[in-house]
């Protein structure tokens, strides 16, 4: 499974801590430190010292895409091919355009209603589309994946991260949980997902050490 994903959890449990679970300013390094080990090779961008919540750049829009992609496409078997309207969707969702992108999905869902993965790229767009808002809608297609296909952790945990990124890392951790005891033993994506669970433990950890007021 890719590392991309990993830095992408990296950066949005970073954001989180500091603008959601008010992470004093003096623990800002400590829980840099945590999150980029086991990442080494990879240039983190990013600075603890900017605004807690930067609107990212035109560019960096179309990369997120192809990041999410990349991501959800890791919780299908490579014999698991998406469907050619999911395709369609992703070239889209790619460049940053969720919009076209949730009509495309739609159209697979409509073609087949038990098409786990449609359920899940459409949850995925429509919180891009809502710029990282949960709704509704993204809440129903994300629940009818994993009712489709409860061995499969890629709605809890898509589910999982779009509640970290709203400041409800304690819901995210109990979807990511619950990912875990669903998924087959031999699941591709399990030790990752294992990972990731253990960095938020560490972030949920840090953030519930009381402030050193000397600091």
């Amino acid at each position: 499974m890719t590392w991309l994903p990993i830095i992408f959890l990296a950066l949005v449990a970073f954001v989180a801590a500091i603008a959601f679970l008010r992470l004093p300013r003096s623990l800002w390094t400590l829980l840099g430190a945590t999150l980029i080990f086991g990442l080494a090779g990879y240039a983190m961008q990013g600075s603890p010292g900017q605004g807690s919540a930067p609107k990212a750049a035109a560019g960096s829009e179309a990369q997120s895409g192809e990041l999410l992609v990349s991501a959800r496409r890791e919780f299908f078997g490579e014999g698991q091919l998406p469907s050619r309207w999911i395709m369609t969707g992703d070239g889209f969702a790619r460049r940053g355009d969720y919009a076209q992108a949730t009509g495309l999905y739609a159209n697979a869902i409509s073609e087949n209603p038990s098409d786990t993965e449609a359920w899940l790229a459409t949850g995925i767009a429509l919180v891009e589309h809502a710029e990282g808002n949960l709704t509704p809608a993204a809440i129903n297609a994300f629940e009818r994946a994993a009712e489709l296909q409860p061995e499969n952790g890629g709605a809890r945990y898509f589910l999982g991260l779009s509640w970290l990124r709203g400041g409800e890392p304690a819901r995210t951790r109990e979807l990511w949980v619950e990912a875990l005891e669903a998924a087959p033993e031999d699941a591709e994506w399990r030790e990752d997902l294992e990972m990731r669970l253990a960095r938020l433990d560490a972030l949920l950890e840090m953030a519930a050490r009381p402030a050193d007021p000397d600091r």
